[in-house]
């Protein structure tokens, strides 16, 4: 057997990535989530497969938190306000009571397994609600991994529901595990009251340290651009500006933390609030930040799968599977549904759609090493439920997103795919650009592009079919798909 040392890990972990990026680059032909495959590409090398050793916990943990931190910073990038408004009351509702509400369904299934006299996990009630409380939430960097691969619309704005729920749930799933660990490691026990006071705490704080955190960077941002000359290269300040962006998430991460506030909910709430500001260069920093995002994701997916013993794991696979089970058909449905009961414009297709769309991943796995690390009685055996659990979300959920989407009739047929031009405005000018992608009744004035009317103002700049882009002229057929890209002449300019 191998194990990693301070003279080998650059190795190691030079092999896992490459085989890593190469082996899920099968995941587009076999249907299997990108994330899983690297989650079993860290399984195969691990001490039941290749012999590499990796059993840090505390490690573990701290490479979570970075990535963790990294991956809801960039989720919050790529949420826009404007699309959010419609959905934002239910989004929140199902990212606090409806974890709130799966925890406590699935601790008490938990709790009554575990007086079965035929199961092999024997957890009292608190560590039952422990256990249910490290998956309560679906996994962000699962989610936005599917439906950013996945090139379709869908509608009733479930999209950015999903994600919306998805970034903002880990936050309220961390606080409940917290809190549970040091209630049981205190020998106490915990009210109703007790816990909706602390979680109001942690929600509060880390609520205004992040606002306060993104106007902050903000200011900072718009220092830098104030104290660089107008011929510094475009590259150097893209570089320079994400660099300070990343240090804002630590940041923004620990000094929340250390004032008694949930650190993942403010880093969330950073990246919101930087990915609807003007800032130069947006495009290139989203991109950089997309990359990061990816090394994170793939990183710590690895290390999760270098971390569990397959062997140790099957001891519990049949009391996991029936967890899993309950979860994916019981609990997530359950919680959803009475969650979005205020919310009465929700047809049930699309409640059904949610509920399916509860993708464990790399979030409680790392939630997972916490009782781990606390000494919590019985912690193994939640560790290997958790990651046992993740991986039957991801391979039963995971592999069929689109499929379920299409048999309950949301896919939005009208505009499949979002074309992206790859151009960029400079910061400063009063003008945006926006993609229209032709329906067959833009086109019943006629198929040219000269009868295509456009509020005054606009300019159709590029045309795109079929993956390749058009040079745009008066009399250039067009045909319903291609999609527009228009210049926008705007009558004011929202500056930084």
């Amino acid at each position: 057997m191998t194990e990693i040392s301070g003279e080998n890990i650059l190795l190691v972990g030079a092999i896992l990535l490459i085989a890593g990026v190469l082996i899920g680059k099968t995941s587009y032909r076999t249907g299997l989530p990108l994330l899983l495959v690297f989650l079993l590409v860290g399984m195969g090398f691990g001490t039941d497969g290749l012999g590499i050793q990796f059993s840090n916990m505390h490690d573990a943990q701290f490479i979570g938190m970075i990535a963790l931190c990294v991956i809801l910073f960039s989720g919050g990038m790529s949420t826009r306000i404007s699309t959010i408004k419609p959905i934002i009351a239910p989004g929140l509702i199902l990212s606090t009571v409806g974890v709130l509400i799966t925890a406590l369904i699935t601790g008490l299934f938990i709790f009554w397994l575990s007086g079965m006299p035929w199961t092999n996990i024997h957890f009292a009630f608190l560590p039952s609600l422990l256990l249910a409380a490290t998956m309560s939430s679906t996994d962000s960097a699962s989610v936005f991994g599917i439906l950013g691969s996945q090139k379709v619309n869908l509608k009733y704005n479930l999209r950015p529901l999903l994600e919306l729920e998805s970034g903002s749930n880990d936050p309220m799933a961390y606080m409940l595990t917290i809190i549970l660990i040091e209630t049981i490691t205190l020998g106490g026990s915990i009210s109703g009251g007790t816990l909706i006071s602390q979680l109001l705490l942690q929600f509060g704080i880390g609520g205004f340290a992040g606002l306060c955190m993104g106007y902050v960077s903000r200011w900072f941002i718009s220092l830098y651009r104030r104290m660089g000359s107008s011929a510094e290269d475009a590259g150097q300040a893209t570089a320079m500006i994400s660099i300070m962006l990343v240090g804002f998430v630590f940041l923004t991460y620990t000094a929340t933390t250390a004032a008694g506030g949930n650190g993942y909910l403010a880093v969330y709430l950073l990246g919101i609030i930087i990915g609807n500001t003007r800032l130069p260069h947006h495009r290139s920093i989203s991109k950089f930040m997309d990359g990061l995002t990816w090394l994170a994701q793939i990183v710590v997916f690895l290390m999760l799968g270098l971390l569990v013993n397959p062997h140790e794991m099957l001891s519990v696979a049949a009391v996991s599977f029936l967890i899993g089970i309950f979860m994916i058909f019981a609990g997530r449905p359950i919680s959803i549904f009475i969650s979005l009961l205020p919310f009465r414009k929700i047809n049930l297709r699309t409640k059904t759609f949610i509920s399916w769309v509860g993708l464990r991943g790399a979030v409680p796995i790392i939630f997972a090493t916490y009782p781990v690390v606390a000494n919590v009685p019985g912690a193994s055996q939640i560790f290997n439920i958790v990651f046992f659990v993740t991986l039957l979300s991801l391979v039963i959920q995971g592999t069929t997103v689109l499929s379920s989407a299409r048999r309950l009739k949301l896919i939005d047929d009208t505009n499949t795919t979002e074309s992206d031009f790859g151009v960029e405005l400079a910061d400063g000018h009063s003008t945006s650009l926006y993609t229209r992608t032709l329906s067959r009744q833009d086109l019943t004035a006629g198929n040219t592009l000269s009868s295509i009317k456009l509020p005054e103002g606009q300019l159709v700049m590029m045309i795109s079919r079929d993956g390749k882009y058009i040079v745009p002229n008066g009399k250039r057929k067009l045909f319903p798909g291609d999609t527009l890209l228009i210049i926008h002449e705007q009558a004011e300019s929202t500056a930084t």
